[in-house]
């Protein structure tokens, strides 16, 4: 069965980071690409491996937004 997960990519110095808060599961990379690649391979590696408690803790609704405030 597929599911499908956020993936929030950004990038941190040289290299980017994913991350899928649904799980609390981060990965990086030399590129964007790979950074999913690998987040991909984490996720995978998880539900192969996870308590049925562990794979649970998955929050059902994840918002991702922009909020725009006052700087400065």
């Amino acid at each position: 069965m597929n599911r499908r997960f956020t993936a929030i990519v950004e990038s941190e110095g040289s290299c980017y980071v994913a991350f899928c808060p649904e799980v609390d599961v981060a990965s990086q990379g030399e590129s964007v690409t790979e950074a999913r690649e690998n987040l991909a391979e984490a996720l995978t590696l998880l539900f192969e491996s996870a308590s049925v408690d562990e794979i649970e803790r998955q929050r059902e609704e994840i918002y991702v937004t922009q909020i725009e405030v006052e700087v400065g």
